[in-house]
């Protein structure tokens, strides 16, 4: 019989992720072929806009990992929506990542976030998941990078 415990541990959680990553590597050869190579690492790659006085006017959070990035956040303070700011910082770190040899990048947005925004910039959705959380959608795109 099993103990089911239901609580936040940190050292289980790495245990966890190391066993899982061990057997997604026996089970892949692609996964294996990536073991102890720098593509195996995620690298974070951040790009900021700031204002004339230093403040914070928009940025863009993500990592690159194998031949992807993958942005995490990507926000412009109001005054500077419309400007032109979100693509430039998108295209920076597309243009960081395709340095860093990625040759694709993946995002989530919700609906009322930004999704036309990305189909703009050449992004494609490939998953569309309602309700999460209920009354909004999540979109996951993905851009073939140059």
């Amino acid at each position: 019989m099993f103990r089911i415990e239901a609580e936040v541990d940190k050292a289980r959680q790495e245990l966890l992720r190391n066993r899982l990553l061990d057997t997604n590597t026996a089970a892949s050869p692609v996964l294996a072929a990536l073991r102890g190579t720098p593509a195996e690492r995620e690298v974070p790659l951040h790009v900021w806009a700031l204002d004339p006085a230093g403040a914070l006017a928009g940025g863009l959070v993500g990592h690159t990992w194998t031949a992807w990035l993958h942005v995490t956040y990507l926000w412009v303070d109001a005054a500077h929506r419309g400007t032109g700011l979100g693509s430039h910082l998108l295209a920076r770190a597309e243009h960081l990542a395709t340095d860093r040899a990625c040759t694709a990048a993946r995002l989530e947005t919700w609906d009322f976030q930004a999704p036309a925004f990305y189909r703009r910039q050449g992004y494609e959705v490939v998953c569309e998941i309602p309700d999460y959380p209920p009354g909004i959608t999540e979109y996951t795109l993905v851009k073939r990078l140059r």
